[in-house]
């Protein structure tokens, strides 16, 4: 039952003690793949920027130091309330600003017009998608043809926990997510292994097609 909970809280954390716990082991966990996710879109000061399950914020609060504060522009969408309000405080001046605009969203039916994002990131977070395809789908349509798109993730870890139950169905499985990108467009899939001084991690990159 508490392996059940936390594997929810880890998808959906609210605010209660189990999801005070899964920000803090975001924080800690996330730190590496939210930065080399940034780094790995190439982002450019006058890029228009999409995160996917920002969390508690950090790859937000990243890429706004990567954007011009008059042409670049970042989105964010989170299922989690409770992420969207710590994410909401860790980037308020940015918010102010007008470069960054968040939502409390799913990913199959975000807020955002056709083909407006040149560059899109998310890190440990398709697993928890309730449709693959659709999330793959609705990420496709709203970014710009030969647009870049990097999710980062540590398949090691992701097993260990499906191993234990926190991660429950098959749709952890990097081959999964790879499946539902080749189904709705996207082109140049690959997944390659990366290591950040001790730290190996996996990332999946793909183009949206022209």
């Amino acid at each position: 039952m508490l392996l059940s909970k936390i594997g929810q809280q880890l998808g959906h954390p609210t605010q209660s003690l189990l999801g005070w716990m899964v920000k803090r082991f975001l924080l800690w966990h996330n730190e590496v793949l939210e930065k080399n996710a940034v780094r790995l879109c190439g982002i450019q000061p006058d890029d228009t920027v999409l995160e996917v399950g920002f969390g508690p914020g950090l790859g937000l609060e990243f890429t706004a130091s990567l954007l011009s504060g008059t042409r670049g522009k970042l989105f964010g969408v989170d299922y989690s309330e409770f992420m969207c309000k710590l994410a909401s405080k860790r980037v308020q001046g940015h918010i102010a600003s007008g470069k960054v605009t968040l939502y409390h969203d799913r990913v199959e039916a975000m807020p955002l017009p056709d083909s407006t994002v040149d560059k899109v990131f998310h890190c440990n977070c398709y697993y928890f998608w309730p449709d693959l395809r659709a999330g793959t789908a609705e990420i496709h349509r709203v970014m710009k043809p030969g647009g870049q798109m990097v999710a980062t993730l540590k398949v090691h870890s992701l097993a260990k926990l499906a191993s234990k139950k926190i991660l429950t169905g098959e749709n952890w499985h990097p081959e999964a997510y790879i499946d539902a990108l080749q189904a709705t467009g996207f082109t140049d899939i690959r997944m390659e292994d990366k290591k950040d001084k001790h730290i190996t991690y996996q990332a999946i990159f793909a183009t949206a097609s022209k």
